[in-house]
């Protein structure tokens, strides 16, 4: 038998309902801030990716998947293991900072080569929001504002922490991991294995080891607030003054910093401890250098590349739904509200009282099942989840009524065949 790549899970239609439910509520709560969709491609230049993200991330090192395609010469592509970059590359190719701040968002898969676990897939999914033009705080706080809007919606409230911190400028953010390298150079032998490795690579990422011995030689390590300039520090002021005004709640975490190379100032993330050690469930901040960075790609580096700020955030939608079904579980979402079953005999009369149903109330999803015999068409209608099973039979048709079954009670009526054309006869549940 043929199997799904370890990894990559099927959505079946039972959970597919709930993840159309999640994510109709996230798109409402962006449309009410005036972010608009865009769809980006899966596959991208594998360079955009190590060029935006860093050769010595994990993500580039040891997590993408990346191949050659069958052009002269064969292009190296990957599989995009995050949407940022993506979404930077189609900002820049389709001029739409010409302008304009534009206020984007997407959604769908990413691919990272990992251990799978529960919440962390190989295929996984995720909400990006992207917002360009502005360099200051308010713009960092809109994003967490709206974060925050989600979860109200959502019943997650009181389930999350927000947890922030300052990266600085790449400058203020060397000459800080300049500092931090001498310090953990000298306790090398006391970090864990992986802490070793990123000495040499990614220091900062250093900061949010979950290994209790690399954390108990960081208590006394450099801290990166104290390397910070002027205007640094004043734009966080200023993002947490807006939060306040907003009554978002905030912790200050000196050890968050990302995994991607290209963020500086205001990081966030918004995490729970209702699921074990997979805490973050959405995470973002500010990288106003990854627009001229892209930019620059091809360029001989002679003159200058303007940048635009940009700040942004991503949304695991697999570990989001974990977190739901833990505090605030979606009901079960049936595939229809009503079910019509027709004698075979009538069943081209049935089909059109459907068609018709369908036409007249929009708001009413509409079943049927094959022209067996009413007794399996019967069983189809008690599977579905349908609130009522419309029945029609010869003395149906002959008496313009329908047999009406509330699939709750069990209790049948007969009615007028115009009776669920009428809403105040039936809603939608």
């Amino acid at each position: 038998m043929i199997k799904a790549i370890k990894g990559f899970n099927d959505i079946l239609p039972d959970q597919s309902a709930k993840w159309l439910h999640l994510e109709a509520i996230l798109a409402d709560v962006l449309g009410r801030y005036g972010y608009e969709h865009i769809r980006l491609p899966i596959v991208e230049q594998t360079d955009l990716f190590a060029r935006a993200i860093g050769g010595a991330t994990d993500i580039v090192e040891k997590e993408m998947y990346s191949f050659t395609d069958k052009s002269e010469p064969p292009t190296p592509l990957a599989l995009r293991p995050e949407g940022t970059a993506g979404a930077v590359r189609a900002v820049i190719e389709h001029n739409l900072l010409r302008g304009d701040t534009p206020k984007l968002w997407y959604i769908g898969p990413m691919f990272r080569y990992e251990r799978p676990q529960k919440g962390r897939y190989r295929q996984f999914h995720q909400l990006g929001v992207e917002s360009f033009g502005s360099a200051l705080p308010d713009a960092d706080a809109e994003l967490i504002a709206m974060t925050h809007l989600m979860w109200q919606e959502l019943g997650l409230n009181n389930e999350m922490r927000l947890q922030l911190n300052s990266l600085g400028e790449l400058d203020e953010r060397y000459a800080y991991r300049e500092a931090l390298v001498t310090y953990l150079t000298d306790k090398k032998e006391q970090l864990d294995e992986d802490s070793k490795r990123r000495l040499t690579t990614n220091p900062l990422r250093i900061l949010d080891s979950k290994e209790a011995s690399t954390q108990a030689v960081l208590a006394n390590a450099p801290k990166l607030a104290d390397f910070l300039g002027e205007e640094s520090v004043a734009h966080f002021e200023q993002v947490k003054a807006y939060l306040t005004v907003l009554n978002i709640d905030f912790e200050i975490n000196p050890h968050l910093v990302r995994g991607l190379d290209y963020y500086n100032k205001t990081v966030f993330e918004w995490v729970t401890d209702k699921l074990g050690s997979q805490a973050t469930v959405c995470a973002g901040g500010r990288y106003d250098g990854l627009v001229g960075q892209l930019k620059s790609i091809g360029t001989d580096g002679s003159k200058p590349v303007k940048s635009e700020p940009g700040v942004g955030f991503a949304m695991g939608l697999e570990r989001l739904l974990l977190l739901i079904e833990a505090v605030a579980p979606i009901a079960d979402i049936p595939a229809c509200d009503v079910f019509v079953v027709a004698h075979p005999d009538v069943y081209g009369a049935g089909i059109s009282y459907a068609q018709n149903l369908r036409h007249s109330r929009p708001d009413v999803r509409v079943k049927m099942a094959s022209a067996t015999s009413l007794k399996a068409q019967m069983k189809k209608a008690d599977k579905s989840g349908a609130a009522l099973t419309v029945i029609i039979a010869q003395q149906e048709l002959d008496d313009n009524t329908i047999s009406i079954k509330d699939m709750q009670t069990g209790e049948q009526k007969t009615v007028a065949q115009d009776w669920l054309s009428n809403t105040d006869n039936f809603s939608r549940r």
